[in-house]
């Protein structure tokens, strides 16, 4: 059978007519992927839509875990009229391979030829930011031919369904609240969505996710904001004796970067006469997820936790851990996601030549005394001395939201994730 099978090959990739009958001979000796996708192309190529979707389940049937089979599947699928079909063997290949654009770009095609413009919209978001992140679809040059009018549909179809479905989030809230009680999320949203110029005054202010308009633009926010930090710093020292409990078992902790090799790690990180960074964490909640054990390893920095008005959006927030910063350790500038929330650092640890830089301040840590910033503004910290340093870091809601946007604002992020997702 491979004599066979490579002879078929061959002939086909010459285009000689005797492939056909070749890849036919091959599955008479027993099943070929190989030769029911050459088979399914051609049958397609003459009219037999059905013949060739016959062709790719039995392929599909040897290989249930191929992507590009099932893609094929579903093109051969919908040409033979079985739009269902077509649509739920995408919807396994997109599981299998997220990546896959252009399964993304034609599940966007069939949901909306169905009437449902939400997923249909979701599914076109996925194909354009999966292709680009690859460099393609970015312009003519880099989309083929065949699929240029596909994308600039997609393109056209993403910017006027997006915001219709991510403004309709706002209006159970706007019932509920009024109008005037969304005015800055409204413009917050149409900020993200481009669709109006909403941007910090200050150019070292530069969130990476999300700007809230008309908060203060401010890099340190004041203590008396958090009317709940005078609790936290009463609990300080035994906070403090739990983190060191930490430090004396190091396997439990983890990198606070999930990079994915050192050249990435060396855009944040950088350690002093050519010494190895290291940024670690001891996570209470990260992406808005409890790691319950470090709870019950903690139980003062649990319970202290536990009564803090924390920032949660599901998938998300809060981020909360046990910092640890080595010694040489400097991690560079940067810029957060978004000023809805504010970070609080209770510094537990501090050596000497400990600091942290938000816009043009600098604030040297002082064990038990809390410090609240805007992390969107540009801002680096380090440790410059031969010891090392740990503070308890958190999320906290920014203090200069109402209550009525801090409920809009979650349920806008939440929606944010999830049509994003996938």
């Amino acid at each position: 059978m491979s004599e066979l099978l490579a002879r078929a090959r061959g002939w086909a990739q010459a285009g000689d007519a005797r492939a056909e009958a070749a890849y036919r001979q091959v599955l008479e000796q027993g099943e070929s992927v190989e030769a029911r996708v050459f088979l399914a192309h051609r049958a397609l190529a003459q009219g037999a839509a059905r013949d060739a979707l016959a062709h790719l389940q039995l392929a599909c049937r040897h290989e249930p875990g191929n992507a590009q089979l099932l893609y094929q599947l579903a093109m051969a699928a919908e040409a033979a009229g079985y739009r269902d079909e077509a649509r739920a063997a995408l919807q396994f290949a997109v599981q299998l391979a997220p990546s896959l654009h252009v399964a993304h770009l034609q599940l966007g095609r069939l949901l909306e030829a169905a009437g449902d413009r939400h997923d249909a919209a979701r599914s076109y978001f996925r194909a354009l930011t999966r292709a680009q992140l690859e460099e393609q679809w970015l312009d003519e040059a880099s989309t083929p031919p065949r699929l240029r009018a596909q994308v600039a549909h997609a393109v056209a179809f993403v910017q006027a369904t997006r915001p219709q479905i991510l403004g309709a989030l706002l209006e159970p809230l706007i019932a509920r609240h009024g109008r005037d009680a969304m005015r800055r999320v409204e413009r917050g949203l149409n900020g993200y969505l481009g669709v109006a110029n909403v941007a910090p005054a200050d150019p070292r202010q530069r969130p990476k996710f999300l700007f809230f308009p008309d908060l203060p633009e401010t890099p340190f926010l004041r203590r008396a904001d958090f009317d709940w930090i005078p609790r936290l710093e009463a609990a300080w020292a035994d906070i403090r004796d739990e983190a060191r409990a930490v430090l004396a078992e190091p396997q439990a902790l983890t990198p606070f970067l999930a990079a994915p090799d050192d050249a990435d790690l060396g855009e944040y990180l950088q350690g002093a006469a050519g010494a190895q960074p290291h940024w670690d964490a001891f996570f209470f909640y990260r992406h808005g997820r409890a790691y319950a054990d470090n709870h019950q390893r903690s139980p003062a920095t649990a319970r202290a936790l536990a009564a803090l008005p924390l920032l949660r959006i599901a998938d998300h927030a809060p981020e909360v851990c046990f910092s640890v910063l080595s010694p040489g350790t400097h991690i560079l500038p940067h810029h957060g996601v978004t000023n809805i929330r504010t970070v609080v650092h209770l510094p537990l640890l501090v050596p000497r030549d400990c600091a942290l830089r938000v816009g043009d301040e600098v604030h040297a840590w002082r064990e038990g005394e809390c410090v609240a910033f805007d992390d969107t503004w540009l801002h680096e910290a380090w440790n410059r001395s031969d010891a090392t340093r740990v503070i308890l870091l958190m999320d906290a809601w920014n203090p200069h939201l109402t209550e009525p946007e801090r409920d809009a604002v979650a349920t806008l992020i939440e929606g944010i994730g999830e049509f994003n997702r996938g």
